[in-house]
């Protein structure tokens, strides 16, 4: 084996292949000679493949699996772009010109399904589709020069999606073939045969490119400028020109210069890094290249990449130099992300190629076990490994050892290269070397294993001298730290440490002067004390909550009444005191043990009780086993006052003593950042904010609310007592299973029993007292089904489930304003928990109403239509219904609308929803007399499409006659008139018909047309009758405005010449003469009319003639095949 030659310094970087896609084309079937790949496209997520069959290939990136195959029937696919940023939405192009736009539905799980279509391009061949970077548009380029844009309509964006007027529109068309498109910041970059333009898509300018033409296909792409002093500064322009040139011009399209690369192109080409054969680099100079690139594409950091059919060339276009350019044969087309390169050859091959240096690619190289590759990439780039920044990836000893797994026998001319290379490594720390120098003479340092560098200050240097200044002060200001009270060291102990630690630092450096310019400079010891002091406290903080956890009840802690009336006990020292909770600590434990056992067997007794059916299947035998349980439960788990007589002989209230510690609670696990003296006067002010909310509804649904308790809490005028979320003692979990099902029992109870007894509680009462025992999810659907009779227990179930969420980070996402995130993050937190989602999303609600509560569709099932009822206000809650029943596709929404409807009777109620919200007037659809008026059905429903499917949702005979005798009492006529054909209401139909005047009610597809002579003659005689009705409708304007232009007098109306065709049509001209005779009316046709009825009439003759010889035919036919 021959030495291995060196390649130049100038070279750091490699195109390395180090995954093997060919298993993955074999499993798709894409290696054979019938089906292979035309197209690619990638993504963070997706590598896409278009085939010759009309699919669309989408492979997970992470373990090369296949995810979805998408089908086109429209020919073979020639272009896909994934969306860069939604990778729910990716485009596709076929041979026959046409653009589709899927929506994959990951996120909901659903099928995919097409969201927009464009035949735009029909007959066109597709060249380029590019996509916005803000918003789901897609730019499309064909061989014939126009530039379109398409829409992608979603279900994500709610019900403003359905409303875009011109989802397809043509930008521009180009002079010649679009070659390559590029979008970036509102500018559209269009590179065809000719020149480039540069498109505002906004004010709709376009500028070209310098004046200089050119022929043949040269691409373009925008430069993003997001490094360093140039972050912020609007992207360049990169465009192709003749002769290995490239143009560089400003986000304007001004020429900036021209960056010539001919020259360069003569060095020899880097091999490729491959499993494939071994790497061959051959030192000779070539001739310079004149190249035409025929596009251009930004890759990984700050590069330009480009193409032919045989090479790659990667190009900083910064410094106008080459990184590199490597030979590849039958290059198609190329698709990348970041550093990544897939690579599609004219077989339908293809390759994974990463772009990366030297040292990066043998430390991949060794993790992969390929030894001989990795030796000879080390001695291949000879300057790039024995630098010591590569020491981080390569250290001394992994080349040994690479040495060392090389075979004497077949490597011994790479041995020995390598052991050349490695002597001549320079050692991890000379890159510190001119850093060292700086260093002061009485400063010394060492190196640790892990790359941190020690400094060692010398005894009586000035570096002493200045650290024992430093901790002087920082002495003195722990001193003033020390007169802080207890409640701001706890606030101080909840703050961010590294924020603190950031703010100290920033203290120490603006006060002394440290004359040590080094990265690695130690920690002023003052962060250094403050971190000690806060992890001190910490441990404090928790301890004490631990204790607070475990006590029996809350006499442990000081009350708020010992201050008012107990000042000579305050007075006592902090060591006395500490002693005497101590003692009781241990004094209450026995009581704990005692009253647990009590509980447990209370619990366990009515366990076994309500196991029998016939106490179980009794309401009344039922309440009284739980009312023997409850007595327990109040005095050991139940508020303080009503367990304090018992345990403690202290003479405080209890219900001050209740708040005391609700309060302290939640400041503790809630609010860390507020001290616990402003966390009682926070929750006090905030009782006060929920009360001054609630009262408004309270008072709204007071007189349908028959519950005593209700009455008795507004009459008293007492605010409810605070919900408990925590349990104030620790109870087994054995025990916690059953209490859970005995106190959800109870709950269910008392919310759809009234209980008789005395001693019960209320369900309001119970559910705040005793939440953290209750089953949420089954409260949760409780209060579903009673929210409206009884909406205190919905708003206490809610101020519970708010409560105990508050401390999760979703919170704070959403006090911030931002919806898409805080979307984002509460879709993150799947699986999704029933009633956790629910409270978030009642703050989401809270925090942005309608525009939040559309979005909700993307919860469901998981969240139902009866959930938002609870929260939101109607107007919102039909959005909410329009935009989930439109998320699903057409075919399965009127059965998705019908699962929805439990009970049967919210059809009703939905329907008077859609027919009050978003509606017409009723003085614009109604006269006086309660009769349709004069076109009122060309009035726009704003829930017209979650109209008409509540009306055609199967439904017995009397939930139809009460639709449709709303529809009509609010004027929504189409949704009357289908009704009436259900209900075979046919006389009806087509009176209301004649004072609509608009007969294609008659004539469409969906219309209603007389079947027999007999509706016929109705229909005539009706419209004479109310004929003076709708002229005088139309002489008084009513509803006129928008028909000014004299529609009115148009052919679509009504009347007896109108209906005489229509019949002339249907029954024959004779028929329809012989009709009006009948009736009675006599009529003049007009020119026109007597035209139409001759040509029928001719036509009719025509067709019985035809008929008859088609039948004589036929009739030979037959006799000769029976002859």
């Amino acid at each position: 084996m021959s030495l291995i030659p060196v390649v130049p310094d100038n070279h750091s970087h490699v195109l390395a292949e180090f995954d093997c896609l060919d298993p993955l084309l074999s499993a798709l079937r894409l290696d054979s000679g019938r089906l292979k790949c035309t197209c690619l496209a990638v993504s963070r997520k997706w590598l896409a493949l278009g085939t010759s069959a009309g699919g669309l290939h989408l492979i997970q990136k992470e373990g090369w699996k296949q995810r979805i195959i998408l089908t086109h029937k429209e020919g073979s696919v020639t272009q896909v772009a994934c969306c860069p940023h939604d990778e729910d939405f990716i485009a596709v192009a076929t041979s026959q010109g046409l653009v589709v736009v899927w929506e994959l539905q990951l996120e909901r799980r659903g099928r995919p399904e097409r969201v927009s279509v464009s035949w735009e391009h029909r007959g066109q061949a597709i060249t380029a589709l590019c996509w916005d970077t803000s918003t789901l548009r897609v730019f499309v380029g064909d061989s014939g020069g126009k530039v379109s844009f398409l829409r992608a309509g979603s279900s994500k964006l709610g019900k403003g999606s359905a409303f875009v007027i011109f989802p397809v529109q043509t930008v521009t068309t180009v002079d010649s073939r679009v070659v390559q498109l590029g979008y970036q910041d509102g500018r559209l970059l269009v590179s065809s045969l000719s020149r480039c333009y540069l498109c505002d898509t906004e004010r709709e300018k376009f500028w070209r490119v310098g004046n200089k033409e050119r022929d043949g296909e040269y691409g373009a792409c925008f430069f993003p400028q997001n490094r360093g002093l140039l972050v912020g500064q609007p992207p360049l322009l990169y465009c192709a020109r003749p002769g290995s040139r490239i143009w560089e011009a400003s986000f304007n399209g001004e020429v900036l210069s021209t960056h010539q690369f001919k020259q360069l192109l003569g060095c020899p080409p880097l091999p490729l890094i491959t499993y494939r054969n071994e790497p061959h680099y051959n030192p000779v100079q070539k001739s310079p290249q004149s190249i035409a690139f025929p596009k251009l594409l930004y890759l990984g950091d700050q590069n330009l990449l480009t193409w032919t059919d045989s090479a790659i060339y990667i190009f900083t276009p910064q410094n106008g130099q080459l990184l590199l350019w490597t030979e590849l044969k039958d290059l198609v087309d190329i698709a990348v992300y970041r550093s990544d390169l897939f690579c599609l050859h004219g077989s339908g091959h293809l390759s994974h190629l990463s772009l990366l240096s030297a040292e990066r690619c043998v430390e991949r190289l060794l993790r992969r076990e390929s030894w001989p590759l990795a030796a000879t990439v080390c001695c291949m780039f000879q300057h790039t490994i024995t630098t010591s920044r590569a020491r981080k990836s390569i250290p001394i000893d992994r080349l040994e050892h690479l040495r060392s797994q090389l075979s004497s026998t077949t490597h011994l001319d790479l041995i020995g290269q390598l052991e050349e290379v490695i002597t001549k490594l320079e050692p991890l720390d000379s890159a510190s070397s001119s850093r060292r120098s700086s260093i002061s003479s009485h400063e010394s340092f060492n190196v640790l294993d892990c790359g941190i560098y020690r400094v060692i200050s010398r005894r009586g240097s000035q570096s002493d001298e200045e650290t024992s200044s430093l901790i002087n002060q920082s002495m003195s200001e722990e001193e003033r730290l020390k007169e802080f009270s207890f409640v701001q060291e706890e606030d101080q102990v909840d703050q961010d440490s590294q924020s603190s630690e950031r703010l100290e630092a920033e203290r120490s450096e603006q006060g002394l002067q440290f004359h040590l310019p080094l990265s690695f400079r130690p920690k002023p010891p003052r962060i250094a004390l403050q971190a000690v002091k806060d992890s001190v406290s910490s441990f404090v903080k928790k301890t004490t909550e631990k204790i607070n956890t475990l006590q029996m009840n809350s006499e442990l802690w000081q009350r708020p009444e010992f201050r008012e009336g107990g000042q000579s006990e305050m007075s006592a020292t902090t060591a006395p005191y500490a002693e005497e909770m101590e003692n009781e600590v241990y004094d209450e434990m026995p009581n704990t043990e005692a009253n647990m056992q009590e509980l447990h067997s209370a619990t366990e007794r009515t366990i076994s009780q309500i196991q029998d059916p016939l106490v179980l299947l009794d309401p009344v035998c039922l309440g009284e086993a739980l009312l023997e349980w409850l007595p327990v439960l109040e005095q050991i788990l139940g508020p303080a006052e009503l367990g304090s007589s018992g345990v403690s002989d202290s003479n405080m209230d209890g219900p001050g003593e209740e708040r005391w510690e609700r309060d302290y609670l939640s400041s503790c696990s809630e609010q860390p950042e507020e001290s616990s003296r402003s966390s009682g006067e926070a929750a006090v002010r905030v009782t006060e904010e929920e009360e001054e909310k609630e009262s408004p509804e309270l008072a709204e649904q007071e007189d349908q609310c028959d519950s005593t308790e209700k009455v008795s809490e507004v009459s008293n005028g007492s605010p409810p007592e605070p919900v408990r979320v925590v349990s104030p003692k620790p109870v087994p979990s054995d025990l916690l299973a059953n209490l859970t099902q005995l106190a959800t029992l109870y709950t269910e109870l008392s919310c759809f029993r009234n209980q008789g007894n005395e001693q019960a509680l209320g369900c309001t009462t119970f559910l705040r007292r005793y939440f953290f025992l209750l089953d949420q999810e089954r409260v949760r659907r409780m209060c579903l089904l009673c929210y409206q009779e009884q909406p205190e227990v919905q708003s206490s179930f809610i101020e519970a489930m708010l409560d105990l969420t508050q401390a999760s980070k979703v919170v704070e996402i959403i006090q911030r304003g931002d919806l898409l995130r805080s979307l984002r993050s509460l879709r993150e937190l799947q699986p999704w928990s029933a009633p956790f989602l629910f409270a978030h999303l009642h703050r989401l609600y809270e925090k942005h109403g309608e525009a939040a509560v559309r979005s909700f569709s993307q919860f469901y099932p998981t969240i139902t239509p009866a959930d938002v009822m609870t929260m939101a206000q109607q107007s919102h809650f039909l959005a909410y219904l329009d935009n989930l029943v439109q998320s699903r596709t057409e075919e399965h929404r009127l059965s998705f609308l019908q699962s929805l409807l439990e009970p049967e009777t919210l059809r009703q109620d939905w329907l008077e929803l859609a027919l009050t919200h978003d509606a017409p007037q009723r003085c614009d659809t109604l006269t006086p007399d309660g009769q349709p008026r004069w076109h009122s059905h060309y009035f726009s429903w704003g829930y017209g499409r979650l109209l008409s499917l509540l009306i055609r949702l199967p439904a017995d005979l009397s939930s139809k006659q009460k639709m449709a005798e709303t529809c009509r009492s609010h004027g929504y006529w189409m949704g009357y008139l289908y009704l009436c054909c259900e209900l075979q209401r046919r006389t009806e139909v087509f009176s209301t018909i004649c004072r609509l005047d608009d007969i294609s009610l008659l004539e469409e597809p969906e219309g209603v047309e007389p079947q027999t002579l007999d509706e016929w003659k109705l229909l005539i005689q009706l419209s004479q009758e109310l004929s003076n009705v709708v002229e005088s409708e139309q002489v008084a304007g009513v509803n006129g405005s928008s028909w000014s232009d004299g529609s009115a007098d148009c052919g679509g109306k009504i009347s007896l010449e109108n209906l005489t065709l229509m019949l002339a049509r249907t029954a024959g001209p004779d028929q329809a003469r012989a009709l009006l005779d009948e009736c009675g009316v006599q009529l003049d046709l007009s020119p026109r009319s007597k035209l139409v009825c001759e040509l029928l009439r001719i036509t009719e003759k025509r067709q019985r003639a035809m008929i008859q010889t088609m039948l004589e035919r036929c009739d030979r036919f037959l006799w000769s095949q029976h002859a």
